[in-house]
């Protein structure tokens, strides 16, 4: 597979640093980038970063190819990713850049990019790796040319008046940044708003001495669990390293964010509410029968701030913990923001516990990965698809009732549903399964996991 296919992603970029993103491959992403942006009319950028040890580098060897077009560069400095949407959704920039790992581990870094309101994905991006690849045959200088600007004041004062109805509130809370990009908002904002948190690993450090930062692995939320245990806290929060996804904890659950839609809709009035296709039916049976419309898209940031945009929606969400407010916020994913609209729901009286137990049962796995390639991943979905033209093939879990291959292939029965996907971002495929009973659920997991294993070896 070509270096360049291999770290554009659908929805960003992002590779390995020193092997994938090195200084002749960040520049001419920075120029190919470069030229895109003055196609576009894009005439100012904001680019900033989360704590990566690679984040000086990359941004140094990015900033001499990006010069090469003569757009006008300036540093917002080492910040939350949603932190740089921020500056382009208020309209302070024409184009945003963030060099960021996200969730994954440490030696990795990418990009994700921002113009306007819309995100740079899918075709467009591919284009722009396109002309990356013809200008790593090129040798392009340093060239350090920005200026540095302060854009966390205007970040700090919307939070400050967005959320002014919490000031005083004295719940106790706990948070953990996981040395990730969280502790620069969170504790100011706290402190602003004179909130009752107390808040773990706050310092910014690219080795994550404590826990990796991915809330949506268990074992990274035993440091939170454990806190909350000691200090009789019943309210946690988690996040990213880039801080644009959440675990919420009680003492009973992580609370997913499938069902953290479904919180957020009890304090909104006939809400429009994106889920996208790992998320569980009862989100969108919950929401459609209390006098909110939902409605399932396609997995990623990109995908569900373009379907929010289009559809004119007041909330997406990811069972991953992307949480993307367009009622009083701008359709973006900002975990930091979602923490505080959880605080106002516990403000109101909201037991968020006794909420979710209201909800119908269901029996659902996490997300479970098959490894496989980059280029297996998308035909082993292709081929799952044809075997499921006929029926017999899933004989035993009877009817299937509909079929959604929107994002992958959503498969529903009568009581359960099984998903099959391609990463967009890791070489594995991901599948999730869901039902009415625990037995059915692990009919529904061994058929499916049985069936991609058989394609995945003809292949």
């Amino acid at each position: 597979m070509d270096l360049m296919d291999k770290i554009f992603r659908e929805y960003d970029i992002r590779g390995i640093y020193g092997t994938d993103l090195n200084e002749k491959t960040v520049k001419a992403i920075g120029k190919a980038v470069g030229e895109y942006f003055v196609k576009k009319g894009v005439k100012t950028i904001s680019i900033g970063f989360d704590a990566r040890l690679s984040a000086e580098n990359i941004f140094n060897w990015l900033v001499s190819g990006l010069n090469l077009s003569n757009v006008e560069i300036y540093n917002i400095g080492l910040l939350p990713t949603p932190v740089g949407y921020f500056s382009v959704f208020t309209e302070e920039f024409d184009a945003n850049i963030m060099i960021t790992g996200s969730h994954n581990p440490k030696e990795y870094n990418g990009f994700k990019i921002t113009i306007g309101k819309d995100s740079l994905y899918g075709k467009e991006l591919a284009e722009v790796g396109k002309k990356a690849i013809e200008y790593t045959k090129t040798d392009i200088e340093d060239n350090l040319k920005f200026k540095k600007y302060d854009i966390l004041t205007k970040y700090l004062e919307f939070y400050n008046e967005a959320f002014k109805g919490l000031k005083g509130f004295k719940e106790p809370f706990i948070i953990d940044c996981g040395n990730g990009t969280a502790g620069i908002t969170t504790a100011k904002i706290c402190e602003n708003l004179e909130l009752n948190a107390k808040i773990l690993f706050k310092e910014p450090d690219g080795n994550f001495p404590n826990h990796h930062p991915d809330p949506s692995e268990a074992k990274n939320l035993e440091h939170l669990k454990a806190k909350m245990k000691q200090t009789g806290i019943n309210l946690g929060f988690a996040f990213d390293g880039d801080s644009d996804r959440i675990a919420v904890l009680t003492p009973k659950r992580s609370i997913k964010g499938d069902e953290l839609a479904c919180l957020f809709s009890l304090n909104m009035k006939n809400p429009k509410i994106l889920g996208e296709v790992k998320c569980s039916q009862v989100m969108y049976d919950f929401i459609n029968s209390h006098g909110g419309e939902a409605i399932m898209c396609k997995t990623g940031h990109s995908n569900i701030k373009k379907a929010i945009k289009e559809l004119n929606a007041d909330l997406g969400a990811e069972v991953s913990g992307h949480i993307y407010f367009k009622e009083r916020f701008f359709g973006f994913d900002d975990a930091v923001y979602a923490m505080f609209r959880v605080l106002e729901l516990v403000k109101l009286g909201y037991d968020l516990d006794a909420e979710i137990e209201k909800l119908p049962v269901m029996y659902s796995t996490d997300e479970i990965k098959i490894q496989t390639s980059d280029e297996k991943k998308f035909q082993i979905v292709e081929k799952l698809k044809q075997k499921l033209k006929d029926e017999n093939f899933v004989d035993g879990l009877g009817k299937i009732v509909e079929i959604c291959d929107i994002d992958g292939i959503r498969v529903k029965f009568e009581n359960g549903w099984a998903l099959v996907r391609a990463s967009n971002t890791t070489p594995v495929i991901v599948t999730r399964f869901e039902a009415k009973t625990d037995e059915f659920k692990d009919k529904l997991q061994e058929k499916f996991i049985k069936l991609v294993d058989d394609i995945k070896l003809s292949l």
